[in-house]
């Protein structure tokens, strides 16, 4: 089961979305539950980088109404990056203090040396020891791996000695490997506005989204299509099916969608990396989520396309026909709101993968 909620209150709709959620079949009130955000660098979350705080009130606050008592955050950011900083200017601090919930610094933790699938790694103690384990990582593009969500987010629970040795060891394996040995219970991913291709932030990309789901892998292959990858070209993640940490979101999988009336209705900000396929784009009161769609699939292509792009509510009542000037040109309307159309991606939103196999 896969629940994904849209919106702008961001605690209110991280709540609803475990209140919908199967987590209840898994949660129990005597649990030591730790949470994990994605604090890679110090950075505000607006940036694209980091797990809004925000996520993660709202996961404490369903947590303590349900009866859970010892919680904890835990986290390691990158190498040469301060944990700490990242939990005073990410507004952690502010959620230790207000819910009295402990922070703790990987970084200073003992390690456990544990092997699979022929490599010997070393893990954070209070990882491996919490009862329920909660990752809340940030859907984003990464430059080495395509992408980073569940799976990979579980980098800061080893050690930086560690960190170093996987990229020695072409990260995908072990990272695979490391969601053998650490069990994550419950994924709630901070889809809100994931960096487009820098997992250190400054290209973001506003989704308004929050999608939570039980199986790390089931919920990285739902995620790899929302931003335009197949979950096969994710390296790590095709290995950790293999390695049988969970299978791959289907046809057949639950899907529940809330608060569809709440899709972001503004226009879709502009961001520094959507400016370079803005002439690509005719676009008329696009929602965010739609727009951030087509931006990772032109990104994907590389803004390869000869095909002129409408996208938006102002397109509802048109069926295209008045927009190309030239017989030659092919309109094409993206998302249902270009249904009239005679060539258009149905979605509401389209997935990046659904425009990306249009398009070519």
């Amino acid at each position: 089961m896969i629940v994904i909620n849209y919106g702008n209150d961001i605690i209110s709709n991280t709540y609803e979305s475990l209140q919908a959620s199967d987590i209840h079949k898994y949660l129990r009130r005597e649990q030591k539950v730790a949470i994990k955000p994605n604090l890679v660098v110090p950075r505000p979350a607006s940036g694209g980088a980091t797990t809004h705080a925000e996520v993660v009130e709202g996961i404490i606050i369903f947590l303590q109404e349900y009866g859970i008592k010892d919680i904890s955050i835990i986290e390691s950011a990158a190498i040469g990056e301060s944990t700490r900083l990242g939990f005073k200017n990410c507004g952690y601090e502010r959620l230790a203090q207000e819910y009295k919930v402990m922070l703790f610094d990987l970084k200073d933790d003992r390690v456990t040396h544990l092997t699979h699938s022929g490599y010997q790694l070393g893990l954070c103690n209070r990882a491996l020891d919490a009862d329920f384990l909660i990752n809340v990582p940030v859907l984003k593009s990464h430059c080495q791996t395509r992408m980073t969500c569940c799976l990979k987010n579980m980098k800061g629970c080893i050690p930086d000695s560690e960190k170093r040795r996987y990229h020695t060891m072409g990260l995908h394996k072990p990272i695979a490997a490391l969601n053998a040995l650490i069990k994550t219970h419950y994924c709630v991913v901070d889809g809100i506005c994931g960096d487009l291709s820098f997992e250190e932030g400054g290209t973001p990309v506003e989704s308004k989204r929050i999608i939570v789901g039980a199986n790390p892998v089931l919920v990285d292959s739902f995620c790899a299509e929302l931003i335009g990858y197949r979950p096969d070209d994710i390296e790590h993640l095709a290995i950790a099916r293999r390695l049988g940490v969970g299978e791959y979101y289907n046809e057949q999988t639950e899907v529940v969608s809330l608060n569809t009336q709440n899709k972001p209705k503004q226009n879709a900000k502009v961001t520094r990396i959507a400016e370079r396929y803005e002439r690509l784009i005719n676009a008329d009161s696009a929602c965010s989520v739609c727009y951030s769609s087509l931006i990772y699939a032109l990104y994907r292509l590389n803004g390869r396309t000869e095909d002129k792009l409408f996208i938006g509510q102002g397109y509802r009542n048109n069926d295209g026909k008045d927009l190309c000037a030239k017989k030659t040109d092919k309109c094409v309307g993206i998302g249902d709101c270009t249904r009239g159309f005679s060539c258009f991606v149905p979605g509401c939103p389209p997935k990046a993968t659904d425009i990306i196999d249009f398009l070519r």
